[in-house]
């Protein structure tokens, strides 16, 4: 069996003499999607922080393609090949949709050149062009990106994140906000991505995670209290008294 994309062992976090997470182990292998759930403040997004490299982990150790990421600063998570989205969009308004990731292109790949003219840093507009083509926005490339609807937003700030060519993808409620039309799109956007990448996200809608998911984790007060295939999931009975129940069914 090949080695995971991502390993964490007992990772925990503790805010004073809160404890946000304890005792957290698990593996990801490349080019899956697995969710994580849990009811509010179980958690979630403290690892999906942790994950992502903005807040270090108070115990445990986490290992990129067997790499120990203790004492890594945050921006270097998107050089080793680890990026994500957030909750709330992040993205400039004013500017326009290309040059959204035009400009995280060029912080990525180019911010200690200082003799070249960026705009004749072509190539920029091609791996921009690129991400935008990967999330399906390259029509609305020279729209302003505030007048963009909330669906085309969220996929705008994935594109973002695909200009760092990410092996691990870390989606924060990408649907949040978006109704049903919305939230078809976006599930076959991340399908479409998970097709050359690991996927891990925080969602609320179940119905998606069942149906999207080759595995999910199941956090509560912090702790690590599931681990399976949506089947496996679904049938925990402990998931369902903490968590699956207080959804009606699913919803």
């Amino acid at each position: 069996m090949s080695a995971p994309l991502l390993a964490v062992e007992n990772i925990g976090r503790r805010f004073g003499g809160f404890v946000a997470l304890e005792g957290v182990t698990a593996s990801f292998a490349s080019n899956k999607v697995t969710a994580v759930i849990g009811p509010n403040g179980a958690g979630k997004s403290t690892f999906f922080n942790v994950l992502s490299g903005v807040l270090p982990p108070s115990t445990g150790t986490m290992r990129f393609k067997g790499r120990d990421l203790a004492g890594t600063p945050q921006h270097r998570f998107a050089h080793l090949g680890i990026a994500r989205s957030y909750q709330i969009t992040n993205i400039f308004p004013e500017l326009s949709v290309h040059e959204n990731v035009r400009v995280a292109a060029q912080a990525f790949r180019s911010r200690y050149d200082i003799w070249r003219d960026r705009a004749a840093l072509t190539e920029l507009d091609d791996k921009a062009a690129a991400a935008l083509a990967a999330v399906g926005l390259t029509h609305r490339g020279s729209a302003t990106a505030k007048f963009l609807a909330h669906g085309q937003q969220r996929a705008l700030e994935i594109a973002i994140a695909l200009v760092a060519d990410p092996e691990l993808l870390l989606l924060d409620e990408p649907t949040a906000g978006m109704g049903p039309e919305e939230t078809k799109e976006m599930i076959a956007l991340i399908e479409k991505l998970a097709a050359e990448r690991t996927i891990l996200l925080v969602e609320h809608k179940m119905k998606m995670i069942l149906g999207l998911s080759d595995r999910i984790l199941v956090l509560h007060h912090g702790r690590l209290i599931a681990d399976g295939n949506p089947q496996q999931i679904q049938s925990d009975p402990e998931v369902r008294r903490v968590y699956l129940g207080q959804n009606d069914g699913y919803a």
